[in-house]
């Protein structure tokens, strides 16, 4: 199961698969119409890949998650999210018997459910570790630095040319001083 490039997009419904990474944000596809939509630096995303679960000894990466239910439903569709929460309660702590009931709440459970019928649907759910490529491990991690220098100069440049233009604003601004005879 390979969850590298698949997106939460708080505010949208559903996940989203990373296409191309542009100047200011990035294009992404939704996995439940295939649309293609541009999301900017500002929206809150969240990789998959990097969403973890409290567990009462660790917080436990989503992909192991993910993968435990791929095996208990060999890779087929899981509960519906839709149940009531007394069911996804016992369907979950099936799957993982240790999570947090007091910071896991029916709602993640129910996302999570949901997340993976959605990687289930398209074909996206294994019940193989996950094989990570190194180099592209390597690669996201640059690409998340030249991303964030690339902001940090953008916002710098933004301030040092606000700041110019305040300037210009105000020696304009200024009465001339009349010469004295």
């Amino acid at each position: 199961m390979n969850v590298e490039k698949i997106l939460a997009i708080s505010g949208k419904p559903g996940l989203f698969e990373l296409k191309i990474q542009t100047r200011s944000g990035f294009v992404a596809e939704s996995l439940l119409d295939g649309k293609k939509i541009t999301v900017g630096m500002k929206s809150n995303v969240s990789l998959l890949s990097e969403i973890s679960m409290y567990t009462h000894t660790e917080e436990k990466p989503l992909v192991e998650i993910l993968l435990a239910i791929a095996v208990k439903e060999n890779e087929g569709p899981a509960i519906s999210h839709k149940e009531d929460n007394a069911k996804l309660i016992e369907y979950f702590s099936q799957i993982v018997p240790d999570y947090d009931e007091d910071r896991v709440y029916p709602s993640d459970i129910k996302k999570v459910l949901n997340w993976y019928n959605m990687l289930q649907g398209k074909g996206m759910v294994s019940k193989e570790e996950p094989k990570v490529d190194p180099s592209a491990s390597e690669l996201a991690k640059q690409n998340a630095e030249s991303l964030k220098e690339q902001v940090v100069e953008e916002v710098t440049r933004g301030k040092a040319e606000l700041s110019e233009a305040k300037a210009k604003k105000e020696t304009a601004e200024k009465p001339k001083a009349k010469a004295k005879k």
